[in-house]
C-alpha cells in the first residue's frame, strides 16, 4: 500500500526520503516490510501523500499487525514477496531453467536451494524448503489464485539431483496441471526464439485496488520489484508472447507424461 501511494503521488523513493529527512534505504525497507513501520512513520507518510480517514486508519492497523506476526521468518530473503503472493488474485510464472517454486517437490526444492546457496547451513536449507512447501497451500485454498506457469522444455529434461527426484517432480507437475486454477504450458524446443534476456520472472496481480500489480525478478544477488505501469505492461506482453509459443495445455501435459515415463524406465 505504501508503494502504491508513493507511485500515485508521482514521487520517487529518493524524493520521499529527502522530504522526510530519512535515508532512501529506510523508505525502501518500510515499503518492502523488512522494517517495522511505527505509527509515527505512517502518520508522516500519510501527511506527505495526503491520506486521511479510513485508509489512514487501515495503514496504522496493518503496521500494528505487522509487529505482532509475520507469515514466515524474516530471515527469508524474500519474506515480503511471500506475504504479497498470498494476497494475489493471479500469478504468472516463467522459468527458463527450473520448475516454479509453487509446483516443486521438497527434494527438487532442496537440491535447488543447496545449489543456489552453497554456504547455507543445513538448518537454513530446510527452513527455506519448508517455507516453499507451505507456500503451495494457496493453490488448494478455498479461493485460490489463478496460477499460470510457462516452462521451457529444457526444464523437463534437466536432471536435478537424480532420475528418481525428477520422476517425483514430473509426477507432481502432471498432477498440479489438472487443478482447475492451474495452467501449465511448455515451450517446446522447436517453438522458436524466446524473448532475449528473459530467464525468470513472476507477475503478481491483485483484486485489491490499494495493492499495485508488480513483477518480481530474482537472481543470485538480489530480489527486484518492478511496479511502474510501463514495466509491468512490458512483462505482461512478454508473458503473453511466451504463452503463445507454448504448446496447449493438453499437449504440454502429454510432454510431461512422456518425460516422466522416460525417467521411470531409467530407475527400474
Amino acid at each position: 500500500m505504501l508503494r502504491s501511494l508513493r507511485a500515485a503521488s508521482g514521487m520517487t523513493s529518493q524524493q520521499v526520503a529527502d522530504t522526510l529527512g530519512v535515508s532512501r534505504w529506510k523508505v525502501g525497507r518500510l515499503e518492502s516490510g523488512q522494517r517495522g513501520a511505527s505509527e509515527a512513520d505512517i502518520a508522516r507518510l500519510c501527511d506527505l501523500y495526503q491520506v486521511d480517514g479510513e485508509q489512514r486508519s487501515r495503514l496504522i492497523e496493518l503496521a500494528a499487525e505487522g509487529k505482532e506476526r509475520a507469515w514466515f521468518p524474516r530471515r527469508l530473503p524474500y519474506a515480503d514477496y511471500i506475504d504479497l503472493e498470498a494476497e494475489a488474485e493471479s500469478i504468472c510464472d516463467y522459468g527458463l531453467a527450473v520448475v516454479p517454486g509453487l509446483l516443486q517437490t521438497s527434494d527438487y526444492a532442496r537440491a535447488l536451494v543447496r545449489a543456489g546457496g552453497p554456504t547455507l547451513t543445513p538448518d537454513i536449507v530446510e527452513q527455506r524448503v519448508e517455507a516453499r512447501m507451505d507456500r503451495q497451500r494457496i493453490l488448494y485454498s478455498q479461493e485460490p489464485p489463478a496460477f499460470a506457469a510457462v516452462l521451457d522444455e529444457s526444464v523437463l529434461h534437466r536432471v536435478v539431483e537424480s532420475p528418481a527426484v525428477m520422476l517425483a517432480q514430473l509426477t507432481k507437475l502432471h498432477e498440479m496441471s489438472q487443478l482447475p486454477n492451474v495452467s501449465i504450458k511448455v515451450v517446446p524446443f522447436d517453438a522458436g526464439v524466446v524473448p532475449a534476456g528473459v530467464n525468470k520472472f513472476v507477475i503478481l496481480r491483485f483484486a485489491k485496488p490499494d495493492i499495485a500489480d508488480f513483477v518480481h525478478i530474482e537472481d543470485l544477488a538480489d530480489h527486484r520489484y518492478l511496479e511502474a505501469p510501463n514495466d509491468v505492461d512490458t512483462y505482461i506482453a512478454i508473458f503473453r508472447r511466451l504463452t503463445s509459443l507454448g504448446a496447449d495445455t493438453d499437449a504440454s501435459r502429454a510432454m510431461i507424461v512422456a518425460k516422466l515415463t522416460a525417467f521411470a524406465s531409467r530407475i527400474r
